[in-house]
């Protein structure tokens, strides 16, 4: 397949379908459906859902019990057999059908003219506006059955999976409408033996309010099964004598809206999405507790039969029907944003809260660069003294100037020391490394423009020598401000170094975030208005660790040219790290959220003229450096990391947490699985 398939890299196109109905016509409804299945086929849709009894209408009470009726509905069903000869979709669709005497409400799965099997409802409402029991029998008990339809047998029960056995992961399991509505819907049992793409076929009459409940149990349904969930309902075209319908159509995948239609449409519409079958298989590997379930209630959830059927995709480029984040750390739409900036300010400041607390120590010293961590870390110190009720005064803030560090960044230190009202000092380390580098025998001592990695540790190393023994001076801990980006990536000093504190209220939460971070606390006025100008002033600095002094043209030694865009690689650290998601996965999905700046959402604030779009060589480049780093060489940094609270749900990397790793691991298979499936252009 070409690398640009999206059925190259896991993932299912799906589509949940409405059409214009017409009661008591099985002709004109199949008619219907074979219009939107060979749409479905245009778009190389995987797995098409139609709604409840969408042969025959779903509205029509007693002319369902009438042998015209009943006839015609199997005939539509031999059609639109013979007629999905050529169409990839599997589809399910609705349809009243004779079994074993009684009348059953069912979803018929039909796939390149084969019958591969029909599910009866199971649970009939009859209630309120619902009287299906006076015309259906339960699909329960009728598992292991066999039907026939014209010249065509086909599984029947409760009891069937659909598995494409050429494209892994594609498991589908179909019911309808009241099934989803009962304490345990059967596409519980369903997911647990295997299901990734639960189906509902449904038509549900609309009454004000009811779109949100519908919305609320697929979604959840489809959290709690680590799955998909399609849901499709009746629309236009049904019979408005006691009721009325709108047709809603939706897709979610593991808690997360993908898609959904306008509700109360004038025709025939469609939600389609692709699922991402991997996401679904990883988070099933990682959360034991659902194979736990599985086994809880072993004989229900292994007493499925499975259809096999081939899907034969398309091997070349279809596009990608999903939106990829730019920034997954970071939210694009602006109400969900601003809640997670609430909440991860918060969970760090009550955190350092906690710490504080426990250990009854009212002193913290950190180190403020005027760059963006220590700048984020000082700003949670100081809510957290106000929330303990403690003076600022109690933050000592030191702000220690070496050879590389700048006049804007020293500035925008004290000033924001100085607004805070926290405790300012300078402590300037340079005779410390002049010393320190000239006892070694370093060429820099001797006057050579010598910038190595000795040069730059003697500096680092001081900086968090000098603010241990003031912690102990002062019986005061020492506030980390390392991030979890730089954690990933191995960019931090080790030991006698930035990655060695006290308690890191830094160490959940990823570069890309800290921006966000800063910018919501200036925005919001958590402190006075002297406080958010500074803020503001700072998030224009560049990215540096300032050990390096500038060249000629002034420009400050730059983090990013080393180990790469802090936007890029974060948005590969999150797919690691949540999903373990293979190399060349993680470089289609990045040609997707990446290739341009116009295309997708970029969060609120983020600044127009540090968005940028990269090339597939790129997105390349920097994942090779990003898997070299991360796995070949940085984890004995993480395996001694301090505490410090978990923050997005993307996860963290302590060893006592999410990332439990050797630190004597290597980076071999994932870079030879970059080299070998992605490529270069």
């Amino acid at each position: 397949m070409s690398f640009t398939s999206i059925y190259r890299h896991g993932f299912a196109r799906v589509a949940a379908c409405t059409t214009r109905g017409t009661p008591a016509d099985p002709a004109a409804n199949a008619a219907a459906v074979l219009e939107a299945a060979r749409a479905c086929h245009d778009k190389s849709v995987a797995v098409a859902l139609f709604p409840e009894l969408a042969l025959s209408g779903y509205a029509i009470d007693d002319l369902l019990m009438q042998d015209p009726l009943i006839d015609a509905v199997e005939q539509a069903i031999l059609d639109l057999v013979q007629a999905s000869a050529g169409l990839m979709p599997l589809l399910l669709v609705g349809a009243p059908l004779l079994y074993d005497g009684r009348l059953y409400n069912t979803a018929v799965a039909i796939h390149r003219g084969e019958l591969l099997g029909v599910v009866p409802k199971q649970h009939l409402p009859n209630y309120r506006e619902f009287y299906e029991r006076r015309q259906f029998a339960s699909g329960a008990g009728t598992e292991g059955g066999t039907i026939r339809i014209g010249d065509l047998t086909a599984p029947f029960g409760p009891d069937l999976l659909f598995s494409a056995e050429d494209q892994p992961g594609l498991v589908v399991h179909a019911e309808i409408c009241e099934d989803l509505w009962v304490p345990a819907p059967p596409s519980t049992m369903a997911a647990l033996a295997g299901a990734t793409i639960l189906a509902n076929l449904s038509a549900s009459n609309i009454t004000i309010g009811k779109s949100d409940t519908r919305r609320l149990l697929a979604k959840s349904q489809s959290a709690r099964c680590l799955a998909a969930y399609l849901y499709s309902s009746a629309g236009t075209g049904e019979s408005t004598t006691d009721l009325a319908w709108d047709g809603q159509t939706s897709i979610f995948e593991n808690g997360e809206k993908l898609a959904e239609t306008d509700r109360f449409p004038d025709g025939a519409q469609m939600a389609v999405a692709d699922v991402d079958l991997d996401l679904l298989r990883q988070e099933r590997l990682r959360q034991g507790t659902f194979d736990d379930n599985r086994r809880l209630f072993g004989q229900a959830a292994g007493g499925f039969r499975t259809v096999a059927f081939r899907l034969d995709a398309p091997e070349e480029d279809v596009g990608l029907l999903r939106a990829v984040p730019r920034l997954p750390f970071v939210p694009a739409a602006a109400e969900r944003l601003e809640q997670d900036c609430y909440e991860a300010y918060n969970i760090q400041v009550a955190g350092l809260v906690q710490r504080l607390r426990a250990t009854g120590i009212g002193t913290v010293v950190i180190g403020v660069s005027g760059g963006l961590d220590s700048t984020h870390a000082l700003i949670v110190a100081a809510r957290a003294m106000d929330r303990l009720g403690l003076p600022r005064t109690g933050i000592l803030g030191y702000t220690m100037p070496g050879f590389g560090t700048s006049e804007g960044t020293k500035s925008n230190a004290w000033k924001l020391m100085t607004a805070l009202g926290v405790t300012a000092r300078e402590l300037d380390i340079r005779p410390a490394a002049n010393q320190m580098l000239r006892d070694m025998g370093h060429p820099f001592a001797s006057g050579e423009a010598v910038y190595d990695i000795t040069f730059e540790n003697v500096q680092a190393g001081l900086r968090t020598d000098y603010l241990f023994r003031l912690a102990n001076q002062h019986n005061g801990i020492v506030l980390g401000t390392g991030d979890l980006s730089e954690l990933a990536l191995g960019w931090c000093t080790y030991g006698v170094g930035d990655q060695m504190s006290h308690y890191n209220v830094n160490a959940g939460v990823p570069k890309t975030l800290i921006q966000h971070l800063i910018r919501w606390v200036g925005r919001t006025g958590q402190f006075q208005q002297a406080v958010s100008e500074t803020l503001d002033a700072i998030l224009k600095t560049e990215i540096s660790p300032e050990l390096v002094p500038a060249g000629s043209d002034k420009a400050l030694q730059s983090s990013e040219s080393v180990v790469g865009p802090y936007d890029l690689q974060d948005f590969t650290l999150f797919y690691v790290l949540r999903y373990g998601f293979r190399p060349s996965k993680i470089a289609f999905l990045a040609r997707h959220a990446w290739a341009d700046v116009t295309r997708g959402e970029w969060p609120e604030g983020y600044p127009l003229e540090k968005r940028r779009a990269y090339s597939p060589a790129e997105i390349r480049d920097w994942l090779r450096v990003f898997l070299r780093r991360f796995f070949g060489f940085s984890q004995f940094k993480r395996s001694a990391m301090p505490n410090g609270p978990k923050v997005t749900a993307g996860g963290s990397l302590s060893p006592r947490g999410d990332w439990r790793a050797p630190s004597d691991g290597n980076a071999r298979i994932w870079l030879e699985e970059l080299e070998r499936e992605v490529p270069a252009e």
